[in-house]
């Protein structure tokens, strides 16, 4: 964009990495980096392409998070140590609901920008996309399965609202395109930051089966009117009733009644049970994360 939030974080002593992607903008932020003696670094790229799964050399504006990190000076940190990262940005409205699949697989993965530690987002989202992010059972048009995964996978602190009118609403020249809702308010961006928990990764969930994690939650939002018993038969899971008991959730309860918590101990539970297996998952999933990140 024109580079408003840049200039804000400059001001404020910031060192900034400024990835861009519209070459229009790129001499004058060239320009500014000449005159600040480091402090900005201006790359050619498009940050909410990074790691597209293609064959070859990626080429801009798409980018390879490894080379992007190593331009910008920054190591891999533990998951559980502080913040190694802050970005700040719009995420592109066309393209918004597909953007957040894709950073929810890479944050769950541990891949992607997240092989460097608990990147933190700061991002301009859709008004919509922010309720549906918050979510909780009973906001029936708005607890989806990216509800559930990004409120387990990272804390949700809302910034600031900002009306669609404050920005140019037209689409020629790049500018951003007012995403259509029927069912939920949309009338400002949403200012999001998404820090990921340090403790993500405890218990029965690992980076190494939190792609099936990802899957089940999607599959069980496929039908949210569906009981859960009646999808534990569906995975031939013969115990469902006495894991339901365990877990203290009603046979009676449907998918969209489930708080997130709630899949984390379901999933959590199915990982220990000895009549439960999730190999057949495995194609399925692979075949999930292929399509999302073309």
């Amino acid at each position: 964009g024109p580079g408003i939030l840049t200039r804000i974080l400059l001001n404020a002593g910031i060192r900034v990495v400024a990835v861009e992607s519209n070459l229009a903008f790129l001499p004058n932020l060239q320009s500014l980096e000449n005159s600040l003696d480091g402090q900005l670094r201006v790359i050619y790229g498009d940050f909410f392409r990074l790691d597209p799964l293609v064959t070859g050399k990626v080429k801009p504006p798409a980018l390879c998070s490894d080379e992007l990190f190593e331009t910008m000076g920054v190591a891999a940190v533990p998951w559980r140590a502080d913040v190694p990262v802050k970005v700040f940005g719009i995420l592109p409205q066309r393209k918004e609901r597909n953007t957040l699949w894709r950073l929810l697989f890479s944050l769950y993965e541990c891949s992607s920008i997240y092989k460097y530690g608990r990147v933190e987002l700061n991002v301009f989202i859709s008004e919509k996309e922010y309720k549906v992010l918050t979510a909780k059972p009973g906001e029936v048009k708005a607890y989806q399965a990216l509800s559930v995964l990004w409120q387990i996978g990272c804390e949700i602190q809302l910034l600031h609202m900002e009306p669609w009118s404050s920005f140019i609403t037209n689409l020629k020249n790049g500018a951003l395109a007012i995403p259509k809702s029927t069912c939920l308010p949309n009338d400002h961006l949403c200012l999001v930051r998404l820090t990921p928990r340090q403790n993500l990764f405890t218990g029965g969930l690992k980076t190494t089966n939190s792609s099936t994690f990802v899957f089940m939650v999607k599959q069980c939002f496929a039908k949210p009117r569906s009981r859960l018993t009646d999808r534990l038969n569906s995975w031939s899971l013969d115990s469902g009733g006495k894991l339901l008991r365990e877990l203290e959730i009603p046979k009676s309860a449907e998918m969209r009644d489930l708080y997130p918590e709630d899949y984390r101990r379901l999933f959590e539970a199915l990982q220990n049970s000895s009549m439960f297996t999730d190999t057949w998952f495995h194609d399925e999933v692979l075949e999930s994360i292929r399509k999302i990140n073309l």
